[in-house]
């Protein structure tokens, strides 16, 4: 097929998308054919914005190049979704396929929203029944798992708080994970940037405010910050909060993947049922998946096939 072919269908597609998606569809670049594509789910609750170029050869040798800017969206759903609409390229090659990719993100993005409020729902449930009975889980049996002997970066690390610091010492802004449940039992991640042990407490009090958290049964915590006058001193804590080991977890967690400056809350509501080892894992986890999406893991860029762009959202 001829450029000129090609060309033609890119004009009918690109016509036909701007009609049918009006203000969502921008025109970034005409001459160089590229624009965005706003894609939205029923509620309006999420977006994601596509940007979308077509090249010479499209769509009858080649796909079009996109990028996908989600901030929100967890690596993870990112790498599925992409694979998602590399397949539709696959079941398509040689047709338009624009059309199909944003219906494809659209749906995507109302089961997201419709499994997220089906868990917040269960996981409000499990909370007001906990806050009814407030019972609390057993101590297990002893877990035979002994600590990975990591050799740390700091020469010196401090448990007790640091001196009074002659900048203003405010409480951060904290921002919340989402609601994990296994049988009954709810967890949830809560991440915060300090640079002075006192922001701790700060961090604590705003937490408690919640009836709910302060009702939880377990708010186990872990934190660690670099000095700022000397690179190899650390301050850093931690609390079980009844959950035996469950802090410490999270501090060694916290050590392998040097995060500096950072306090991190993890809350269980228990639900009744012994989870076992499980809640540790849970209870990290938690942890880890906020200090990744906060930026305090360095993560690979992991991006697969010739389907977008390498540039991360």
């Amino acid at each position: 097929m001829s450029a000129d072919e090609n060309q033609t269908l890119q004009e009918e597609e690109i016509e036909a998308l701007a009609a049918i998606y009006g203000d969502d569809w921008e025109v970034v670049d005409s001459e160089s054919r590229k624009y965005h594509i706003r894609i939205s789910d029923e509620k309006l609750k999420n977006a994601i914005l596509m940007e979308v170029s077509f090249p010479p050869d499209y769509p009858k040798t080649a796909p079009p190049q996109y990028i996908l800017s989600a901030p929100w969206l967890l690596r993870d759903e990112k790498t599925n979704l992409e694979g998602s609409l590399a397949d539709i390229y696959c079941e398509n090659i040689g047709e338009s396929i624009i059309y199909l990719w944003v219906e494809k993100i659209r749906e995507f993005l109302q089961e997201r929203t419709e499994l997220h409020v089906k868990a917040d729902t269960t996981a409000e449930a499990v909370i007001q029944e906990h806050m009814l009975d407030g019972k609390t889980e057993e101590e297990d049996e002893i877990l035979d798992i002994d600590f990975l002997n990591v050799q740390e970066k700091p020469d010196k690390c401090y448990f007790e708080e640091q001196e009074n610091s002659s900048d203003d010492v405010n409480c951060p802004e904290i921002h919340h994970g989402e609601s994990f449940v296994d049988r009954k039992s709810v967890f949830q991640g809560h991440i915060a940037s300090i640079s002075h042990t006192k922001q701790v407490k700060l961090v604590l009090d705003s937490l408690y405010q919640s009836k709910k958290i302060a009702a939880a049964t377990h708010n186990i915590y872990a934190y660690r910050i670099i000095s700022k006058d000397k690179s190899d001193v650390f301050y850093q804590g931690c609390e079980d909060d009844g959950e035996t080991q469950a802090g410490s977890r999270m501090l060694h967690l916290m050590q392998i993947v040097d995060a500096c400056n950072v306090i991190v809350v993890v809350t269980r509501w228990y639900g009744g049922v012994h989870l076992g080892p499980d809640r540790f894992k849970h209870i990290n986890n938690c942890a880890r998946q906020l200090l990744d999406e906060h930026g305090y893991i360095q993560s690979k860029n992991e991006k697969k096939g010739p389907k977008s762009n390498k540039r991360r959202s």
